[in-house]
């Protein structure tokens, strides 16, 4: 197994190490170290790609294992935030990335089934860099409140992170939608509608 495919590989396992931080309340600081853990997987993210693409060691596994951990990475952090009632990310955002999510997936194996891949496109790399990107941020807002004690600031301060993040996410999740619709346009001549 190449590099690239083992830092997917790891980006997988970091998930839940990721769930054991935010579950668990014995820990101390545990959002900050939800925090790191969710960093060093998306860093992987950037990595293998760029290792993979510079030393031409893309493969099929990469191909379809990818964009897989970043899925797995995504929806376990926007569902954990969720049932955590932390900020603006809630069940309709976890549902719309999930049903988008399932739909490239299930894309994926219609046209492998085809011979043909359906690699990462330039929309579902931008959706996945900034719904992590995204993710952080309302990391960082938990960590400050949580592991720093930050739990009483002005209710101007209060709101402006509360506008920022609830903006981050909905443009995650217009790009989430977006990048879904590209895929089924690109690709919708392999479904068998018969």
């Amino acid at each position: 197994m190449n590099l690239p495919n083992k830092l997917t590989l790891l980006r997988i396992l970091l998930v839940p190490v990721y769930l054991v931080f935010m579950y668990v309340p014995a820990i101390p600081f545990r959002y900050t170290l939800a925090l790191v853990v969710f960093i060093l997987a998306s860093i992987t993210d950037a990595l293998d790609g760029h290792i993979a693409r510079k030393h031409h060691l893309v493969t099929t596994f990469g191909k379809f294992a990818d964009p897989l951990a970043d899925k797995v990475l995504v929806l376990a952090a926007l569902a954990s935030l969720a049932d955590l009632g932390s900020g603006p990310v809630n069940g309709i955002v976890v549902t719309i990335v999930a049903a988008r999510e399932f739909m490239v997936s299930g894309l994926r194996l219609v046209t492998a089934e085809k011979g043909v891949v359906v690699a990462a496109g330039i929309w579902g790399k931008l959706k996945t860099a900034f719904t992590m990107v995204t993710i952080v941020a309302i990391q960082l807002w938990l960590m400050i409140q949580m592991d720093f004690g930050f739990t009483n600031p002005s209710e101007g301060v209060t709101l402006g992170v509360y506008v920022v993040l609830w903006a981050l996410v909905w443009i995650s999740v217009l790009l989430t939608v977006i990048s879904g619709g590209v895929y089924l346009k690109g690709y919708w001549k392999y479904i068998d509608m018969k």
